[in-house]
């Protein structure tokens, strides 16, 4: 019997939640954090919604994240946001609700990952980019942002026109 709950207790104390991760070397902030940050800095949000064991969120990770340029970019012009659509880490909105990262997914219908959000800090959304993106894809969606396209042109508008 002793075995039994020492076994079972190694079983506890070694099985860990498992997360899913932003690409490493940004500085991504949970999703109340950014607000917060994005109103004070008056800069838009880049959001990233991934998820644990989202093969397409690893291949983003891999293939586009690592380009230098782009992680300059995103860490100059935006405050970055990582939020796992799937998980039950709690947050606090700016209205003071309570809610999980999973909660916050399902109101940004963030039913398939990875999902980029670009926004203001007042909430507004800007830009919505689902699936693989590659550096010059996320090149032109800054673009938009930055620029203020998106105040006379939808993307898909930007993007035909773009060169």
């Amino acid at each position: 019997m002793y075995r039994f709950r020492l076994l079972t207790l190694l079983c506890l104390l070694t099985s860990t939640q498992a997360w899913a991760d932003p690409p490493p070397g940004y500085p991504f902030l949970p999703f109340d954090e950014g607000v917060v940050r994005a109103r004070k800095e008056n800069k838009p949000l880049f959001i990233y919604f991934g998820r644990f064991g989202c093969a397409w969120c690893d291949e983003v990770n891999k293939k586009t994240f690592v380009d230098p340029q782009l992680k300059s970019l995103l860490t100059r012009h935006y405050v970055l946001v990582y939020v796992d659509a799937e998980s039950g880490k709690r947050l606090r909105l700016p209205s003071g609700e309570r809610i999980t990262e999973a909660d916050l997914g399902v109101r940004w219908r963030a039913f398939a990952t990875p999902l980029f959000l670009y926004m203001l800090p007042d909430g507004t959304e800007l830009v919505r980019v689902p699936g693989i993106q590659t550096v010059e894809d996320f090149l032109h969606y800054d673009r938009y942002v930055r620029e203020g396209h998106y105040r006379s042109q939808t993307l898909t508008e930007f993007l035909r026109a773009a060169p």
